[in-house]
């Protein structure tokens, strides 16, 4: 019932992408969402070295018995952010990856690369126009990331379901919608409106195989729609994320002018959104989240969370059907 050109080309059952989850998208964390039928994308960057990437690759693939898995690549606007790319694609290669995720800023310059290693790309753009343009370069789907999404939505301030639609008018390749995405009401909602999948991410992190402390995830169960907030507007590099105490700090700061990183770099570091997922304190931290945590119920596999949202989209579908249909029957 759920069938579209994303499960086909993908060779998945679920059109759901569980987009890199920085530190938390693990290989444990995606081979239970391949084994659930879907497709997750290890993030190279939660690894300390190459040697353990590459020891997570190989995890990856024994635990989904040679399932296709994928990467997220992460393309920054420092060019020595990225030295590591052209190595990361390499060993895609070498593995046998042959599912990539990029974000960011544009895959162009690493798309002849990839493509020659023989993999399938998504990328997630926060504007039409730039899905647009990474459709044109090559990618084999795009995801339109709107303003609800957890981490970078971009500066356009424009809801997911608008750019969905927008670029569906526009876009010939697959086209998904990310962003406030958590139930399985929305990704009927989503498929009615004609894209080929979702993408989630906030939803996914009461996951059992996601490693934070289990005193974050249990405060992520108490949380609604209201949850999460957005900082660094000051510096156009808009970052939604749980409402804390960090979060409090630095929108205090921009409210004074602050616009330097030397200041707020201890603030929005990495470093603190780790330690914050090791010890369980989640007042500290820019931590990543958008408003699909008000959809985080219970802790459980992630198996069970991706089979709930597509049951609950059938349901839905269904729904429309059966009070729709009737309507349109000719008289």
């Amino acid at each position: 019932m759920l069938k579209t050109r994303l499960t086909e080309r993908f060779g998945i059952e679920k059109p759901i992408l569980c987009g890199g989850l920085m530190w938390l998208a693990t290989a444990e964390y995606v081979a239970a969402v391949v084994n659930a039928g879907a497709m997750g994308y290890i993030t190279p960057r939660s690894y300390p070295d190459e040697a353990a990437f590459v020891d997570a690759l190989r995890r990856c693939r024994a635990m989904t018995g040679g399932r296709p898995f994928g990467v997220n690549l992460y393309i920054s606007a420092r060019p020595e952010e990225n030295a590591r790319m052209r190595r990361w694609i390499e060993i895609l290669a070498d593995e046998d990856v042959r599912h990539v995720e990029t974000a960011g800023y544009s895959p162009v310059a690493f798309l002849p690369a990839l493509k020659a290693a023989g993999c399938q790309v998504v990328h997630k753009a926060t504007s039409v126009r730039h899905a647009a343009s990474a459709a044109k370069a090559g990618v084999d789907a795009v995801v339109l990331i709107g303003a609800e999404c957890g981490g970078h939505p971009g500066q356009g301030d424009i809801p997911a379901m608008v750019l969905a639609a927008r670029a569906l008018e526009q876009i010939d390749v697959p086209v998904l919608v990310g962003g406030g995405i958590g139930s399985g009401r929305q990704l009927a909602a989503a498929l009615a409106l004609g894209v080929d999948g979702v993408l989630i991410g906030s939803r996914m992190l009461v996951a059992d195989e996601i490693w934070a402390h289990d005193a974050y995830k249990t405060h992520l169960l108490s949380l609604d729609e209201t949850g999460s907030t957005t900082v660094l507007h000051a510096l156009k590099n808009t970052y939604r994320c749980l409402a804390n105490d960090t979060a409090a700090a630095v929108a205090a700061l921009e409210a004074e002018g602050v616009r330097d990183y030397e200041t707020l770099g201890p603030l929005i570091g990495g470093k603190m959104q780790r330690q914050a997922y090791e010890t369980g304190d989640w007042s500290q931290g820019v931590l990543s989240l958008g408003p699909a945590a008000a959809w985080c119920d219970r802790l459980e596999p992630a198996g069970v969370i991706l089979d709930r949202l597509t049951a609950e989209a059938e349901t839905a579908l269904r729904s429309v059907r059966d009070r729709i249909t009737p309507a349109l029957a000719p008289a």
